[in-house]
């Protein structure tokens, strides 16, 4: 057994029809010395009910719930000052991860002497892998333009994310981009894993319905300023 404990931290909302596919995909780890730590933000469907129901099952999942709709920004500090894991990984209710993800992970991360990495992903319903052209890039430049970190694949030391303060709460959107630059400009090492351990959705998600405020909040990131709003 490693040393090495790792905290998935999953924010989810009104996402009844994918957050089982998303949880067999982290119970099912070939990576054992993990905790699942859920945070229901308020769902109005059936998401906090089946999320209970694994965690009848499974040991190593706790599920949290607001009562109120509060953020995936918020909800994943709350998670992360919950967590017992020395590495938190990061992980989205409409995603899956590939049964290796954790365990490669780890082991990159550590060879490699980093404080966070994430991975490339193949996006669901489309024979299509991301990052593309900008992963062949250095990290420092292509950041200045768009995020290329693909947020639901990060694994992060826990000391490095709270160095940071965490996540910035001024951004309830684009978050994960704050967090990435910030990293990158106070020296933080990050890497991106060639192979794609994660599965992304691109269909009817909060980037595919907030693209505009996400934009929004990402040119703040751009501009090293919190948002005004």
């Amino acid at each position: 057994m490693t040393k090495d404990k790792v905290t998935v931290l999953m924010s989810v909302y009104n996402s009844q029809n994918t957050v089982s596919n998303a949880l067999e995909s982290l119970v099912n780890q070939t990576y054992k010395n993990i905790e699942i730590l859920v945070i229901d933000d308020g769902s109005e469907d059936e998401t906090l009910k089946i999320c209970l129901e694994y965690a009848k099952y499974f040991k190593n999942i706790s599920v949290q719930e607001n009562k109120n709709n509060i953020g995936l920004t918020k909800s994943l500090n709350l998670l992360i000052d919950l967590s017992n894991g020395n590495l938190l990984a990061r992980q989205d209710a409409d995603d899956i991860s590939d049964l290796k993800r954790i365990e490669k992970q780890v082991d990159f991360l550590n060879k490699n002497n980093l404080d966070a990495v994430t991975s490339r992903a193949k996006i669901i319903n489309q024979d299509r892998i991301i990052p593309r052209f900008s992963y062949y890039l250095p990290k420092k430049l292509v950041i200045r333009f768009k995020n290329p970190f693909i947020h639901g694949s990060l694994m992060i030391k826990k000391a490095s994310i709270q160095k940071l303060g965490g996540y910035n709460d001024k951004f309830y959107y684009s978050q994960d981009y704050k967090l990435m630059w910030d990293l990158i400009k106070t020296g933080g090492k990050i890497a991106i894993m060639k192979e794609p351990l994660y599965s992304l959705n691109m269909e009817g998600n909060i980037s595919t319905f907030m693209k505009e405020k996400q934009q929004h909040y990402a040119s703040f990131v751009k501009k090293g300023k919190n948002p005004l709003i």
